[in-house]
């Protein structure tokens, strides 16, 4: 019985946490997204409205479905939708061997990858990057634009619902993959796993902190021309449409936008410094205790992705020049070496606190 039972726990997680028994209820969260997307499908095959693909984007050209047709593409949502259900909710129990292992992973992890990465655009950034600006503003009526007019349109909405569906399918691919595996849910972790390897904590720590330099400067990059920008400096664009920002009062929006970005960096620091560990003397409350390791990984994670999408957009929109060398110059388009970076350091900082896991005892 003893055996039974720690064996249900390395794969359910501690039954007194819900979050620790995330790896038995991800796969039906996965699957509850996937019928009610599908079911949306199949309400824009049949002739509804609200179709937030290609003919139904206001700016189709930012997002790489920009030529999806409700007619061709909705029947489509609606097949993979239902498909998606019926394995999200099987993968809870489907045995994990053989070609059956492999191709149930393949279509978790293309549908994450989907949802997160090609259906999303530069327009989730935008929007991210946007809200506190506009959040501090507001009492001030400035910027003068309607922030969920302009940020956040249904199209944009509806690709945070689709990141939401990808982020329940990359959970759901990991408890399978663990689950293959015989490993515990919660850690990932297996009695025949080494003692040493890059997932120990000093490894971690050695590679981690490359990538956390790495996602540290990349961000002044971006930052750095939006602020030349705001003091008349014409940096990878032409007068005129510096003019034009300074006349329509955008360039200060861009030089907050830039602050943002500069200060998102300076918290990636913290994924290596003591105060991401352990709560500084100057948080009132706060003071000297454990920094929750969630508190730094869901945001790092959310951002990693969100600042991949929006530099494969920019590479996407200006490929030409992009093959020519734009690169270089543009910061934008190494906003994806920034994600990859930020997601790495991301990781390391995992496995550097995880310790000893709570649900199987092993370290």
């Amino acid at each position: 019985m003893d055996t039974v039972k720690n064996s249900l726990l390395q794969t359910t997680g501690n039954p007194s946490s819900r979050v620790g028994r995330w790896p038995s209820w991800i796969g039906y969260a996965a699957a509850g997204w996937s019928l009610v997307y599908g079911l949306l499908g199949l309400y824009w095959a049949l002739g509804g409205s609200g179709f937030p693909f290609g003919e139904g984007d206001s700016q189709p050209n930012m997002s790489f479905l920009g030529g999806l047709q409700a007619k061709s593409g909705a029947p489509w949502i609606a097949v993979l939708g239902f498909v998606g259900a019926i394995l999200a909710a099987a993968m809870t129990r489907l045995p994990g061997k053989g070609i059956l292992r492999v191709a149930v992973l393949a279509f978790a992890c293309a549908a994450s990858a989907i949802l997160l990465i090609a259906i999303p655009d530069a327009r989730i950034i935008m929007a991210v990057g946007y809200a506190p600006i506009c959040l501090i503003g507001a009492p001030f009526g400035w910027p003068p634009v309607n922030y969920l007019e302009k940020a956040l349109p249904w199209e944009v909405i509806n690709q945070f619902i689709c990141m939401a569906g990808g982020f329940l399918w990359a959970g759901t691919a990991l408890a399978y993959y663990r689950r293959s595996r015989q490993a515990c849910g919660s850690c990932g972790r297996t009695d025949s796993a080494a003692a040493s390897g890059w997932t120990t904590p000093v490894a971690a720590a050695r590679w981690g902190r490359w990538a956390v330099y790495v996602a540290f400067i990349l961000p002044f990059g971006y930052a750095g021309m939006r602020w030349a920008w705001a003091f008349g400096i014409p940096l990878g664009i032409d007068r005129e449409l510096l003019q034009e920002l300074h006349t329509n009062g955008l360039w200060l929006a861009g030089a907050g936008l830039a602050t943002v970005a500069a200060g998102g960096s300076v918290l990636t620091l913290g994924l290596i410094q003591r105060w991401g560990e352990i709560f500084p003397r100057w948080t009132l409350g706060l003071s000297g205790k454990r920094v929750p390791p969630a508190l730094a990984i869901v945001p790092a994670s959310f951002i990693t992705v969100v600042v991949m999408t929006g530099g494969l957009t920019v590479i996407r929109m200006n490929w030409s020049a992009f093959l020519s060398g734009a690169f270089i110059t543009n910061p934008m388009m190494w906003w994806p070496v920034w994600g990859i970076s930020l997601g790495a350091a991301t990781l390391a900082y995992y496995y550097r606190r995880r310790g000893q896991c709570t649900v199987c005892g092993r370290e």
